[in-house]
C-alpha cells in the first residue's frame, strides 16, 4: 500500500511539471512576431488587417483609345532606268538623305545625243522643204491670177506645202522624244528621301523599266501609322473629331511604354473589316527626329475627349468581381464594404470613376486579398501617396 502511494505522489509531480511545460510553450509560440502577424491577418488581432489606402482624387484625365499600328513610309519609290544603256556612274551612297532630282545614276548618253543630232538635222531639212513650198505657193496663186497657170497646178502646190508642214510638226515631236531620251539618262532621285541598298552596280548595262531597279527610296519625314480599333470605338471617334474641331491627336508609343512621337490623325477607313470587327485608321507623323521608322511596330493611342474633373483612383485599387469591378471603401468605424463600380478608362496608371465613389472617398489600394465585407482595418504606415 505505502508503494502504491509512493507511485501515485511521484506520477502527479511528472504530470504537474508537463502541464506547465505545455502551457509556457504555448504561451511563446503565440507571443511570435509570425503568430501575431497571423492573428492580424485573420482578423483576429485587435488592429486589423494592415493595409495600403488611397482617397478618390478629381483630376483632368485623357480619355485615350489604344490600338495596334505599323509605320508606313509616307511614299516609297523604286528607282527605275527609263531608257537602255551602260550605267556609267552611281552617284549615291546606300543610307544618304537625297533631295527631289538630286542625281542618282548616269547611263551613257551618246547614243541619244546622236539620235537627237539627227533628229534636228531632219528638222531643219523639213524646215527648208516647207520654206520652198510656200514659195512655190506664192508663185502658183500669182500665175493663177494672171490665167498663166491651171488651178490644178494651185491645188498641187498648197497639197505639197501642207505635207511639207506635217513633216516640220513631226520633226519637232522628234527632237523633243529624242531630248527626253538623253535627259532619261541621267537618274535623278523623284522624291526626298532615304535610299536603301544599291541593287545594281555602275557598269552593267540597264533597260528601260526593267523589273529590277536601281534603288528604293524611301520617304522618312512625314511618314504613316496604320493602325485598328474596334468598331465600338468609332461612335466616340465620330464624337470626338465634331467637338475638337480638328484632327485628332494621336501617339506612338514604343514597347517600354515611351512616347516615339505626336501626330494627328488623317483617315478613319470609309469600311468596317467584318472578319475582325475593326476599322482602319491613319495617322500622319512629322517624325523630324527619325523615332519611326518604316515597317516598325508600334502601339498606338488617340485622344478623343478629355474629362474634366473626373474621379480617378489608382489602377489597382479597381478589383475584378463576379458582378463585375469593385472596390473596398473604408467606412468611418475602419472596416470594408466592397462598392461595385463603373469604370472608364484607364490612362498613365489611374482609372477613371464613373459610378460608384465620390472624390475624398478612402479606399484600399493594397492588401485587398486579405479583405472581405466587413473586416477591420488598420492603414498602413506604408501606405502610398493620393493621386493628384
Amino acid at each position: 500500500m505505502a508503494w502504491a502511494l509512493f507511485f501515485v505522489m511521484k506520477f502527479s509531480r511528472i504530470l504537474g511539471v508537463l502541464l506547465v511545460v505545455g502551457v509556457a510553450a504555448a504561451l511563446a509560440w503565440h507571443l511570435r512576431p509570425e503568430a501575431s502577424a497571423a492573428a492580424a491577418a485573420t482578423g483576429g488581432g485587435s488592429t486589423g488587417v494592415v493595409v495600403a489606402t488611397t482617397r478618390v482624387a478629381q483630376r483632368d484625365m485623357p480619355a485615350w483609345l489604344s490600338g495596334l499600328g505599323t509605320v508606313r513610309a509616307y511614299n516609297t519609290v523604286t528607282v527605275r532606268p527609263r531608257v537602255n544603256g551602260t550605267l556609267d556612274q552611281v552617284n549615291f551612297t546606300e543610307g544618304q538623305e537625297v533631295a527631289a532630282g538630286d542625281v542618282l545614276a548616269r547611263i551613257d548618253p551618246r547614243p541619244y545625243q546622236s539620235a537627237l543630232d539627227q533628229a534636228l538635222a531632219r528638222q531643219r531639212q523639213d524646215e527648208a522643204l516647207l520654206l520652198n513650198a510656200q514659195r512655190e505657193l506664192e508663185r502658183s496663186r500669182q500665175l493663177v491670177a494672171d490665167r498663166a497657170e491651171s488651178r490644178q497646178i494651185l491645188d498641187q502646190k498648197e497639197s505639197d506645202l501642207a505635207q511639207a508642214d506635217a513633216a516640220v510638226h513631226a520633226d519637232y515631236a522628234s527632237v523633243q522624244a529624242a531630248e527626253l531620251d538623253l535627259e532619261f539618262t541621267t537618274v535623278r532621285a523623284p522624291i526626298a528621301g532615304r535610299t536603301g541598298v544599291r541593287l545594281i552596280d555602275a557598269g552593267n548595262l540597264v533597260s528601260a523599266n526593267q523589273t529590277t531597279g536601281l534603288v528604293v527610296i524611301t520617304q522618312m519625314r512625314p511618314v504613316s501609322v496604320l493602325f485598328t480599333l474596334g468598331q465600338q470605338y468609332l461612335p466616340a471617334l465620330r464624337r470626338g473629331m465634331a467637338a475638337n474641331g480638328g484632327p485628332l491627336d494621336v501617339e506612338a508609343l514604343a514597347p517600354d511604354g515611351s512616347s516615339l512621337g505626336r501626330g494627328k490623325l488623317e483617315l478613319i477607313d470609309n469600311q468596317i473589316d467584318g472578319s475582325t470587327g475593326s476599322v482602319r485608321l491613319k495617322a500622319r507623323f512629322e517624325n523630324d527626329d527619325q523615332a519611326l521608322w518604316p515597317g516598325q511596330f508600334v502601339s498606338t493611342r488617340i485622344l478623343v475627349e478629355t474629362r474634366r474633373q473626373a474621379a480617378v483612383v489608382p489602377a489597382e485599387v479597381v478589383q475584378a468581381g463576379v458582378n463585375g469591378p469593385f472596390a473596398y471603401v473604408v467606412k468611418p468605424d475602419q472596416t470594408v464594404e466592397a462598392r461595385p463600380l463603373t469604370v472608364g478608362p484607364s490612362v498613365d496608371g489611374f482609372t477613371i470613376i464613373e459610378r460608384g465613389l465620390a472624390p475624398g472617398e478612402e479606399v484600399v489600394r493594397e492588401g485587398q486579398v486579405k479583405l472581405e465585407p466587413g473586416t477591420k482595418i488598420s492603414a498602413s504606415d506604408t501606405a502610398l501617396p493620393t493621386a493628384s
